[in-house]
This record gives structure tokens, sequence and C-alpha cells, in this order.
């Protein structure tokens, strides 16, 4: 009936998790994901990173398993896990730090010290401060929980809960039970809140960390549902009347279709028109991206870490290389996806994994026609720019590469609906692009690691990935033009 993925918030999970969708999807695969955020540490966040993926994951996993399991279908199943990611909110507390497998393990708190709002990696909380007695800890998580400053719940008087004090690893059970006789009478007396249920155990640690977790879900008769059906899950805590299933569990794996990475085409392609013409465009715009990689790592230096043109680089000339001895040209589709298994072959960190996004996304578009044209292309470049904003988090404006492809899609759209010839249309939003990546200069960062620098800094700097985009853009839509003039004439 498809798949469910249930992502924690952290970049990397979203952009490698949603790069496994788009060529599950490619292979046919009916594909949902929903995203996890439930940190209630930190305060409303700046830009597109968000709240945290913490142990409230655990609840909605239970709530999409027991709807999965009563028969739902994929969409239905994603909505209740959506709704359930939506109610729930998380904080957690640690008297250590874990242990990294093959590091010495940090000092950085002290023998006396706690630290307050970690996530699930072991990365330092919101606070360090001095150890407090577990009443005192109780009320300040729950606090900031149910602030209605910040109101990351629409739980308020009256309301029902579900509680989950979770372990972080090292954390003895005797001492969660301590924090659950806290909480649930802070609930009920001083918060007017109703607690459905308790479950109290270890199920997402940091490894082994001393500390706990304290998650609250608004409850109602569907979730509780959910809740109360019966799982194999063999760590979900169950009453004492409940079944324990056995440990291990047989899960049948769907055969994976066999991917081209490593094939390499025998015998050379005699190439068809738009063969040909796809090859040009691609050419170019390796070629283009070479040639401005030194600007781009320049602009880079400025606003991120200072290699996005060595990356890109990277992924040009293998892109060059593959061109003749791996790319179906004279299947559109099929050259697509081998240019994103190009991409994630050689291409490392976000603009990576960004591009077989974009790649995967187009090549699903384009595989459902049995003939294409700039329509056709058209809507595999929305597709694209849909993966890559849905997965990414970014839209228009965020000072990315979509600041560049999302006015060429639109541009290019508007130009085919318009009746406008497809070389025109396809050179005017080149320009759109163009004009786009220049626009970055006069945008404050909500994305991406300038993101975290001052405002002032990136003035007058053009974002590197949107200009990355607009040329390779430009280059390949001018080579259409060329070849179809070199063509007709």
């Amino acid at each position: 009936m498809g798949c469910l993925l249930i992502v924690k918030n952290y970049t990397g999970d979203r952009l490698n998790f949603g790069l496994a969708a788009e060529q599950a999807k490619s292979e046919g695969y009916k594909m949902e994901m929903v995203i996890v955020g439930d940190d209630c540490a930190l305060p409303p966040p700046r830009g597109i990173a968000g709240r945290r993926g913490l142990a409230g994951t655990i609840l909605v996993h239970k709530v999409a398993g027991a709807a999965a399991d009563a028969g739902l279908s994929l969409a239905e199943v994603a909505a209740e896990a959506k709704h359930a990611s939506e109610v729930v909110g998380t904080m957690g507390v640690a008297l250590s730090v874990c242990t990294l497998p093959g590091q010495v393990t940090s000092d950085r708190l002290g023998p006396k010290q706690m630290k307050l709002g970690l996530g699930i990696h072991g990365e330092p909380g919101v606070a360090v401060v001095e150890l407090q007695p577990i009443d005192v800890v109780v009320e300040h998580v729950l606090k900031q929980i149910l602030s209605q400053e910040t109101q990351y719940l629409p739980i308020t008087r009256g309301s029902n809960v579900v509680l989950l004090i979770n372990g972080l690893g090292a954390t003895p059970i005797m001492e969660l039970m301590i924090a659950a006789r806290k909480a649930v009478p802070e609930l009920q007396l001083e918060y007017g809140i109703a607690v459905d249920r308790v479950y109290t155990g270890t199920l997402m640690t940091s490894l082994d960390m001393a500390g706990f977790s304290i998650t609250i879900m608004r409850s109602d008769e569907n979730i509780l549902q959910r809740l109360d059906a019966p799982t194999k899950a063999p760590a979900w805590p169950v009453g004492s009347e409940g079944n324990r299933p056995p440990a291990k569990i047989p899960v049948p794996v769907p055969p994976s279709p066999s991917g081209k990475d490593d094939e390499i085409l025998t015998e050379p392609q005699e190439l068809s028109k738009q063969g040909c013409i796809l090859e040009a465009a691609i050419e170019a715009g390796a070629k283009e991206i070479i040639n401005i990689k030194d600007n781009l790592n320049e602009w880079d230096s400025k606003v991120g870490d200072g290699d996005c043109g060595t990356t890109m680089y990277r992924g040009a000339t293998t892109i060059l290389e593959d061109l003749k001895k791996r790319y179906p040209m004279n299947d559109a589709a099929g050259t697509i996806n081998e240019i994103g298994s190009t991409v994630r072959r050689v291409m490392g960190g976000t603009s990576g994994i960004l591009y077989d996004i974009l790649c995967k996304a187009a090549y699903a578009s384009l595989k459902q026609n049995t003939s294409i044209g700039a329509n056709e292309w058209a809507d595999a470049l929305e597709a694209s720019v849909a993966a890559v904003s849905k997965y990414g988090g970014a839209s228009a404006g965020y000072r990315t590469m979509l600041d560049a492809l999302i006015p060429a899609c639109t541009v290019l759209k508007q130009s085919l609906k318009a009746g406008d010839d497809p070389v025109t249309a396809f050179i005017a939003s080149s320009e759109a692009a163009s004009a786009g990546a220049e626009s970055t200069k006069q945008m404050q960062a909500k994305a991406g690691r300038s993101s975290y620098i001052a405002p002032d800094l990136v003035a007058s700097v053009p974002d590197p990935g949107a200009v990355a985009a607009a040329a390779w853009y430009r280059a390949a839509a001018h080579a259409v033009k060329s070849k179809l003039h070199a063509s007709d004439s």
C-alpha cells in the first residue's frame, strides 16, 4: 500500500530521506513523508531549521503504525501521523554527556551540573545549570512545554494528554518513575490537564546518556485508540495484563529494482535530434559550471564554507565524463535519472543531495510521458522545484538555488501557456533565473550556512547556489537555441 517515512527534523535527515523518497517514487513506489519537530526547549526559530525531532516521534510512530495496521490508505496514515506530530512536545534534561564510539567522552558537563533542552545526538542543550532536585526540574520542563508565550502545543486547561517519560540510555527505571510521580499531579493540579495515559521507559536514547525527556501529546479518542492498539514492538510499554510479543519479528522487504549506477553503455549511440539537443544542453551547462568555479568559491567564502564552486565543479566534470559512456541520450527521462546518480556518486554536502532530489523528481515526472516536448520539460522543472522545496524546507526569498529556479519555472510555464515558441520561452526563463540569482544580494538568508551569518556580511554578495543554478540553466538554454538554429539551417 506504500511507505510512510517519519523523519525527525534535522536538515541532513530531511534531505537524505527526501532523496530516498524521490528515488523510491521514481522506481514506482508510493511514498509519503512526515516531519516531526517536537522540541519545546528552543525559542521560536529563525529561518527553516525549525524545532528538532525528539522522543515525541515515538508516539507519532505508534499512531501511524496502528493506523496502518487498521488497513487505512497511505494518505490516511500520513494524515494521522501529521496530526499527531502537530500536537506533541518534548524537552530533555541530562546529567551527563553521551560517549561517542571511539572517542574520549567530553568533559563539558561538570559533576554537579545538568543541561536543559538537549537534542538526541549529544548536542549541547539550551542551558547548563547547577544540579536541581527532580521536582524542580520537572516543574521547569512542564512550564516550558506548555508555555502560552511560545504556544508550541494546542493544550490548555481542560485538555486531555498523554505523558511519556523517556530514558536517554543510562537512567534507571526507578528514576524515570520518580519523574512521572511528579509530572502527573503537576499536570492535573497546576495546569488543570487530564492525563489519559502514562508511558515510562527507555524508548529513544542518546547512547549512554544519563537523563530523561518529558513528552506531552494532546489526546483524543482516535489517538488513544491508536496508542492502545496491540503492537509487536518489544520495547513498547504495556500493562501487566498485556501480551509480550517475541523479540524477533520477521519483516518482509520488497525487492528493489537494480540501479544503473555501475552500468556503462557498451556501444556508441546513434543520437536522435532530441538526443543531440539534450547532449548539447548538458555539455554546455556542465562547462559553464567549470568556468565559474573560482567565482562560486569566492562568494561562498564570504557567505558559507567556501567550497560551493569546488563541489559543483566535481559534479560538472564527472557529468562530462559520464555523458558519452553512461547516459542513454535518446531517453530523456533515463538520462536525467543517470545525472542524479552521477551527482550522488561524486558531489558531497547539501548541494549534492539537493541536485539528486531535483533529478529524481524530474525523472519521475518525465517517465510518465510517451513523448517529451517543451510542456513536459516545464512540468518536470516544476516537479523538481516542488521536491527541493519540500525536502529542503526553503522557498522563494530564502536565498537559495530556488531563487533562480522558481522564477525560471514560472516564466517558462507562463510563456508556453501564452503560446510562445519553446526556444523563446526557454531563453526568457533563463533570463528570469539570472535575475532571480542576482536578487539574492538583497535577501536575508533563511536557509543554509548563510542563515548563521550577520545580514550585513552577506549584503551585496549573491547566493552561490542560486548563481550556479542560473548559470547552468542559462548555458543549457542558449545551447538548445544554437543547436536548433543550426539544424534548421
